[in-house]
C-alpha cells in the first residue's frame, strides 16, 4: 500500500514542526521556534487582528492564507531573508510555489489551495494585506519575547528599521510593542 497525496500533504506540514526558524538560530537565540510554532502565530495574530480592523473580511479565507503561508517551508527549509537579496529577483515566490506545487500533487485540493496561496502573494486584496501584517507583527512580538527571556542583543537589529503595514490596528499594535520594549509599558499579570 502506498501513501496517499493527501497523507504525504500532511506530513510535509509536520516537518515544519522540527524546521527551526533560522533567522533567531542565526543571532543565538536557544530553542529557538519552529515554523510550526511562527505559523501558528500567524494565524492567531490574524484571527485577532480581524477582530478590531474597520474592515469586514472572510475569515476562514483569512485563516486558510496564514495556515499556508509558510508550508513551502517544508521543503525549502527556512531560508531568512538576508540570503534572499542574493538570490535573483522573484526567485523565492517561484521556489516556494514549485514546493508548494510538488507537496500538493494529486490532492484534491491542490487547484483551491494553489489559488489561496497565489493571493496570499500578490497581496492585493485585504485578506493577504491583513495576513502579511500578522507576520510582521508575530515576528516583533517574538523578537521582543526574546529578547526578555535571553537579553539577546544580536536582535536589536530588528528594530531598526520599522516594518511597514496596511492596517492601521497593526501599526498602531507594533507601537505598543515597541513602548513595553522601551520598559514605558507594563504587562498586567
Amino acid at each position: 500500500m502506498e501513501v496517499t497525496a493527501v497523507t504525504q500533504t500532511l506530513l510535509h506540514a509536520n516537518q515544519l514542526k522540527r524546521t527551526a526558524r533560522t533567522g533567531w538560530v542565526q543571532r543565538g537565540v536557544p530553542n529557538a521556534e519552529s515554523v510550526a510554532a511562527h505559523s501558528f502565530g500567524v494565524v492567531f495574530t490574524a484571527l485577532t487582528l480581524a477582530q478590531v480592523v474597520d474592515t469586514p473580511l472572510d475569515l476562514g479565507k483569512l485563516l486558510a492564507l496564514a495556515a499556508l503561508h509558510d508550508l513551502p517551508e517544508a521543503l525549502t527549509t527556512d531560508i531568512p531573508t538576508p540570503a534572499w537579496r542574493f538570490l535573483p529577483p522573484g526567485i523565492k515566490t517561484d521556489v516556494e510555489r514549485g514546493a508548494l506545487a510538488e507537496m500538493l500533487a494529486d490532492t484534491p485540493f491542490a487547484a483551491e489551495w494553489m489559488v489561496l496561496w497565489e493571493e496570499l502573494h500578490e497581496g492585493g486584496t485585504a485578506v493577504a494585506r491583513l495576513v502579511h501584517d500578522a507576520d510582521k507583527l508575530e515576528m516583533m512580538l517574538q523578537a521582543w519575547v526574546y529578547e526578555q527571556q535571553t537579553g539577546n542583543r544580536f536582535l536589536a537589529e530588528f528594530w531598526a528599521t520599522p516594518p511597514t503595514f496596511y492596517f492601521p490596528q497593526a501599526e498602531a499594535i507594533y507601537r505598543e510593542i515597541c513602548v513595553l520594549r522601551d520598559g514605558k509599558l507594563e504587562i498586567k499579570d
